[in-house]
């Protein structure tokens, strides 16, 4: 792909707002379509494009299979991080209204427990996306 500079150019200059958008996608999911699944596949979608143009070695040298694998785990926890502390903090599994003192008001609890489990998706969503990606770009064909 040396030869392609339009792609290359293009991608360079593209990715900082495909995440941005991400971004938007991941912190909109409150409040409309959209939330941690959908800015996961997008985050790795920006890194799919850049392992096309200009090669899964590069790629790599940028994000590392073994950081994919992390975030994997990462988003994992963090989802579980917030189940625990709403059941530390006295109720449910998951139920968001108790991750603050009583005396606040409950919807608090739930907008932040639904960004950090949103969160958890998201992270765990990139990572396995971009680790999926690596695993079938890395294979090599086999001759019969």
């Amino acid at each position: 792909m040396d030869d392609r500079v339009i792609l290359r150019v293009g991608t360079k200059v593209l990715s900082p707002f495909i995440l941005l958008f991400a971004l938007y996608v991941q912190f909109h999911g409150d409040y409309g379509p959209g939330g941690g699944f959908q800015a996961g596949v997008i985050f790795a979608a920006v890194f799919v494009l850049y392992a096309l143009v200009f090669g899964l070695e590069r790629a790599m040298k940028v994000m590392p299979a073994k950081v994919a694998y992390a975030c994997g785990a990462l988003g994992v926890a963090l989802y579980l991080g917030v189940g625990y502390l709403s059941m530390f903090r006295g109720g449910e599994f998951l139920n968001y209204s108790y991750l603050f003192d009583p005396e606040h008001d409950p919807t608090h609890g739930q907008h932040y427990g639904i960004i950090g489990v949103e969160l958890g998706v998201l992270v765990t969503v990139f990572g396995v996306m971009v680790a999926l990606f690596y695993a079938f770009a890395g294979r090599r064909r086999i001759d019969t």
